[in-house]
C-alpha cells in the first residue's frame, strides 16, 4: 500500500484506541498493534519517518487493513495481546516460549487430593500456579506432604461410603502421613484447614503455617499429648530453616513482579520474578524475537502482558528498569533506584544475564546438560586433530563470492569459544582487483583484516579457515608474510567438496573422523560464512543496478539515491512513477535531472 493509497482510506479511520490489523495481497495476517488514536497510529506507518528497512518492508505488503475500537487503551492492549498470541503474525514481537507449565491441582471431590498436573479441567477444581518446573513442583509436593497429612490413595470418599464403613486405613495413616478421613477419623474442616496451609505454604506465607502449627502445639501440650507436641514442634523449626534458606527479600514487601530484559540485535531476553509476601515464589526467562527493530520499552511491555497472563499475577505493582506504557491505572509501575526493590531488580538482571550466556554455551553442538569441560570439548578435539600449539577458542572463516564475473565479494565469520560472534562479521567490497581472481581478492581481504587488528592492537585468531583451495590459501598465507605475523596465525584451506583440511605446502589433506563433533564445528563454520557472504552478495547484487543508474547520475548525491530507494524500492518502479511523485520526494530539481537522464526511457523531462 503506497502512501497516496493510504490517503485514500485516512479519512475511514476514526480518532479512538483500538487495535489494527494489516493483511497481504494473499490475505495473510501480517501484524497487530494498538493505538491511542487509530487514525494517527496507523498514519505513521505511511509517512517518511521510518528509516528500517523491516518496518518499509512490512508496508510494502500491506494490502488491506483492518480496525477494531475498543472502549480505553487498557482494552487495547490486552486485545493485541490476545490476537498476537492466538495468529503469530509474522512481523510482530515472537515469544519464544512454547512450553505448558505444571500445576497443583486440588481436585473438587470429598477430602480433595492435591497433585501435578498440566491440564486445566473446567472441572470446578481449583489450580494453583502455573510453575516453572515440573521437578520443583514435585519436590514442593513432597515438602508439604511431611509437614501437611492429606490423603493421596484414590478412593471415592463420599459421606455415604465413609457411613457403610467400606474403607480401612492404610500404611499410610499407621505413618502419620494421613489422617484417616477414609473411616470417619477426620473432618471436612480439619482438612480443609490443611489445604488452607496448602495455599499458604504455595504463596510463600510460612508464617501463618508456622502460626497455625504453634497452636496445634500449644493445644496438644495443654492435653499433655507432649510426644505429639514435640512432634510439631520439629515441623516448626524445619518450616523455619527452610524460610530462612529460601529467597527472602524482606517480610515487609507486598506482592510484586519484577522484569529486566537485555536485548540483542533482533533478540531479547526478559527475567520475570514474581515476588509474594516478601519471598521469590517464581522466576523465568523467556527469549523473544523481534521483528521490526522494536524499542526495548515495546519489548518488555509485550512480554510483561504475557508473562503475567501466563502466571496468573494479580500484584498490582511492577518492578521495571525503566519507564513502559502500561494502560492498567490499579497497577503500579516503580523504578526503583534503591533498598530492597533495587536489590530484587539486580537479581532479575543477573538472572537474565545467567539466561543468555547459558543459550549461547548451549548452541556448541547443542551440548545441553555438560560440563564446561565438556562443552569444551570439541574444541580441544580441533586442537588435537590439526596438531594446533593453542586450543582454538577464537576462530575465524573467509570466503570469496561473485556472480557471473561481476560484483566480487568477500566475507569473514567469527567463532569465539565455539559459537558465532556476529558483532565480530565483517563483510569486504574488494578494491584492488580487477574481474574475477579468487587468488588476489583473498589476498586482499586477509592482509586487510589482520592490518586492521594490528593497528587496533586486538588479539589474533588460533585458527584461520580459508574456504577454498591450495591457491586462495597460498596467497593467504603471502599476506600473513607481508604482514610480519607469520607463526602468530595458523591458515588452513577448507577443500569445497572434499570437507577437507589442509596447510600451505601439504601434499596430503587432514580428514576429521565423518561423526566427529569436530567435523560438525568446521561445516558449521563453513554453512555460516556461506550463509553471511551469499546474504551479503545477493543485497550488493540488487544495489548493483542502483550504483549505475543513480549514483552515477552527476546532481544526484547519495543520501537522494537513499531517498528515491526507500520511497520507491527499486530503479524500475522510479522510472514509471508520476512526476508529482518524483516531485514530492527530492524536489523539482532533481526531479529533471533523473527524468533528462531516463529520457533514453521514453520518459520526457519536467519544464
Amino acid at each position: 500500500m503506497t502512501a497516496t493509497e493510504f490517503q485514500q482510506l485516512a479519512h475511514t479511520l476514526p480518532h479512538q484506541p483500538g487495535i489494527y490489523k494489516y493483511y497481504s495481497a494473499e490475505n495473510q495476517l501480517l501484524y497487530v498493534g494498538k493505538a491511542k488514536d487509530l487514525r494517527k497510529r496507523i498514519g505513521s506507518y505511511f509517512s517518511k519517518t521510518f528509516t528500517t528497512y523491516k518496518t518499509h518492508e512490512l508496508v510494502q505488503r500491506i494490502h488491506r487493513i483492518e480496525f477494531t475500537i475498543v472502549d480505553s487503551e487498557q482494552d487495547a492492549f490486552l486485545l493485541e495481546n490476545s490476537l498476537i498470541k492466538e495468529y503469530q503474525p509474522r512481523y510482530n514481537i515472537n515469544l519464544k516460549d512454547d512450553k505448558t507449565y505444571p500445576y497443583i491441582v486440588i481436585k473438587k471431590e470429598p477430602f480433595p487430593r492435591i497433585f501435578l498436573t498440566r491440564k486445566k479441567i473446567p472441572d470446578g477444581s481449583e489450580y494453583l500456579g502455573p510453575f516453572t518446573s515440573a521437578g520443583k513442583v514435585k519436590e514442593l509436593i513432597s515438602f508439604i506432604k511431611q509437614y501437611i497429612p492429606l490423603r493421596n490413595c484414590k478412593l471415592n470418599l463420599s459421606p455415604q461410603n465413609i457411613e457403610k464403613g467400606k474403607f480401612k486405613v492404610c500404611l499410610e495413616y499407621h505413618l502419620g502421613n494421613c489422617k484417616g478421613p477414609c473411616e470417619g477419623l477426620q473432618t471436612n474442616l480439619d482438612y480443609n484447614e490443611g489445604l488452607q496451609q496448602v495455599r499458604n505454604m504455595l504463596k510463600g506465607n510460612l508464617t501463618q503455617v508456622i502460626q497455625h502449627f504453634k497452636a496445634d502445639m500449644q493445644k496438644l501440650a495443654a492435653e499433655l499429648s507432649f510426644e505429639k507436641a514435640d512432634a510439631v514442634r520439629k515441623k516448626i523449626e524445619h518450616l523455619e530453616t527452610y524460610r530462612a534458606k529460601s529467597v527472602v527479600i524482606s517480610s515487609h514487601l507486598s506482592n510484586m513482579d519484577v522484569f529486566s530484559i537485555l536485548k540483542e540485535d533482533n533478540l531479547a531476553y526478559v527475567n520475570y520474578l514474581m515476588v509474594q509476601n516478601g519471598t521469590i515464589v517464581q522466576t523465568h526467562t523467556v527469549p523473544l524475537e523481534t521483528k521490526l527493530e522494536e524499542a526495548e520499552e515495546e519489548v518488555l511491555g509485550f512480554a510483561i502482558a504475557n508473562l503475567r497472563a501466563s502466571f496468573n499475577s494479580l500484584a498490582n505493582e511492577i518492578i521495571v528498569p525503566f519507564a513502559i506504557e502500561y494502560p492498567d491505572p490499579s497497577v503500579t509501575i516503580t523504578i526503583p533506584r534503591g533498598g530492597d526493590k533495587k536489590k530484587l531488580l539486580d537479581l532479575s538482571v543477573k538472572n537474565v544475564s545467567y539466561f543468555r550466556e547459558e543459550l549461547k554455551k548451549k548452541k556448541i553442538l547443542h551440548l545441553e546438560g555438560k560440563t564446561d569441560k565438556e562443552k569444551r570439548k570439541v574444541l580441544y578435539e580441533l586442537q588435537e586433530y590439526l596438531k594446533l600449539s593453542e586450543v582454538p577458542d577464537h576462530i575465524e572463516c573467509f570466503d570469496n563470492s561473485n556472480f557471473q564475473g561481476s560484483y566480487p565479494v568477500s566475507a569473514m565469520v567469527c567463532f569465539k569459544e565455539g559459537i558465532p560472534s556476529k558483532t565480530d562479521y565483517r563483510h569486504f567490497n574488494v578494491k584492488t582487483v580487477e574481474g574475477i581472481n579468487d587468488f588476489a581478492t583473498m589476498k586482499e581481504v586477509v592482509y586487510r583484516r589482520y592490518k586492521r587488528l594490528i593497528a587496533e592492537q586486538q588479539p589474533f585468531p588460533q585458527l584461520v579457515i580459508i574456504d577454498g583451495g591450495k591457491g586462495q590459501l597460498s596467497a593467504a598465507m603471502e599476506s600473513i608474510r607481508e604482514l610480519g605475523i607469520e607463526g602468530s596465525i595458523t591458515l588452513v584451506g577448507l577443500a569445497k567438496n572434499e570437507e577437507e583440511l589442509f596447510f600451505t605446502g601439504d601434499t596430503r589433506s587432514i580428514k576429521l573422523p565423518w561423526n566427529s563433533d569436530s567435523l560438525k564445528l568446521v561445516r558449521r563454520i563453513r554453512d555460516e560464512v556461506h550463509r553471511y557472504g551469499i546474504s551479503f552478495h545477493r543485497n550488493k547484487r540488487s544495489k548493483g543496478t542502483f550504483t549505475n543508474e543513480l549514483e552515477n547520475i552527476q546532481g544526484i548525491g547519495p543520501q537522494t539515491v537513499q531517498q528515491l530507494l526507500k520511497e520507491f524500492k527499486s530503479v524500475k518502479k522510479i522510472k514509471e512513477v508520476s512526476e508529482e511523485d518524483l516531485i514530492a520526494v527530492i524536489g523539482k530539481a532533481k526531479a529533471k535531472i533523473l527524468r533528462t537522464h531516463f529520457a533514453g526511457a521514453d520518459n520526457p523531462a519536467i519544464d
